[in-house]
């Protein structure tokens, strides 16, 4: 009994350190996105950096991204997963790059341990692009909160993607929904504690 008690003290105080560290405010934070599986082969040397600093009531999120194709647009999307299925996905918006295959692009939003996606019951949805392969749904799923903590980047067009020798897949992660794959994303991070559960405002 007396073992079994020591055990479980120490598998409590191994676990304190990790509680401890999430609940502390953190009003910075820095992290690296990696390149996906999908375009490891056709783009080996893409990669990202990320600060987001708290400003209280909002965070502001710069995104640098290099080793990409030049003069090329990509969207970029605060995710559930890292890699497929993705989860539930929000939209930031673009970053296109440089002469280089450089880009940088602020984001502002809310980007901590309280970012989450809910919808308390369904509801009728507006139906803006009704095309295939991604129509807009006309109702949302109910969902209780989810948390979104990873981060994805995408080519903004299979068009892209392929002048890049890159798979040519299209995906839904454009504004018309009908995007390239996935170029970076944070999967360098656990699944269940994506890099945005770091910031505690």
């Amino acid at each position: 009994m007396k073992q079994m008690t020591m055990m479980l003290l120490a598998m409590a105080l191994t676990l304190l350190p990790m509680s401890s560290a999430l609940s502390q405010p953190k009003e910075e934070i820095e992290f690296d996105m990696v390149v996906s599986t999908g375009a490891a082969t056709c783009l080996p040397q893409a990669s990202g950096h990320v600060t987001i600093t708290s400003q209280g009531p909002v965070e502001v999120m710069d995104v640098e991204v290099t080793g990409l194709p030049p003069k090329t647009e990509f969207d970029f999307f605060v995710i559930q997963l890292p890699k497929a299925p993705f989860g539930l996905s929000w939209y930031q918006g673009d970053i296109e790059t440089n002469a280089d295959g450089r880009g940088h692009q602020r984001f502002i939003g809310r980007f901590s341990i309280e970012t989450f996606i809910v919808a308390p019951g369904s509801g009728s949805a507006p139906v803006v692009h009704d095309q295939p392969p991604f129509p807009d749904a006309n109702s949302n799923p109910a969902t209780a909160p989810v948390h979104t903590f990873h981060l994805g980047l995408w080519f903004n067009s299979p068009n892209d993607a392929a002048a890049a020798g890159c798979p040519t897949a299209v995906t839904p992660f454009n504004g018309d929904h009908t995007a390239g794959i996935q170029v970076l994303n944070t999967s360098n991070f656990p699944d269940l504690e994506g890099p945005l559960i770091q910031l505690v405002p």
